[in-house]
């Protein structure tokens, strides 16, 4: 004998779980958050006010340099003695002639650190030297 309920099998469901849908959007947003701390992988600086217009000289030909407050220099996210960074940039500005430097300082740092990378790049002959500042307003 065949048992009959009182439940249709045509009922609609008038609720959706919506839990799938929530976990993608919180893996993404976990996902983007990782990347743009590792993007982010420079030194915490204020950089001096003044400066104009960034120059025409193309990406590939200059070298950031960021000067450390413990007198270290970062150039790609590596720290240089600054000894080492007259290693690395001699062979760089052997292999490319127009090598630009673009010294990263902070506003209060030492004096003497950022004349000592001047006056590298000067015994490397390397003349094409920019600090970075931010612009006025």
């Amino acid at each position: 004998m065949r048992r009959f309920s009182s439940k249709n099998h045509l009922v609609t469901l008038n609720v959706i779980n919506i839990t799938p849908l929530l976990d993608l959007p919180f893996v993404l947003l976990i996902i983007f958050i990782i990347i743009t701390t590792l993007l982010e992988q420079s030194l915490d600086l204020t950089v001096p006010a003044g400066g104009g217009p960034n120059s025409t000289v193309r990406k590939d030909e200059v070298r950031t340099i960021e000067v450390a407050k413990d007198g270290g220099y970062v150039v790609e996210g590596r720290t240089y003695t600054l000894a080492e960074l007259g290693q690395v940039l001699a062979v760089e500005f052997r292999t490319n002639p127009k090598l630009a430097i673009y010294i990263r300082a902070d506003e209060e740092e030492r004096y003497k650190n950022v004349i000592a990378l001047l006056n590298l790049c000067e015994q490397l002959q390397i003349k094409r030297v920019k600090f970075a500042t931010r612009p006025d307003r």
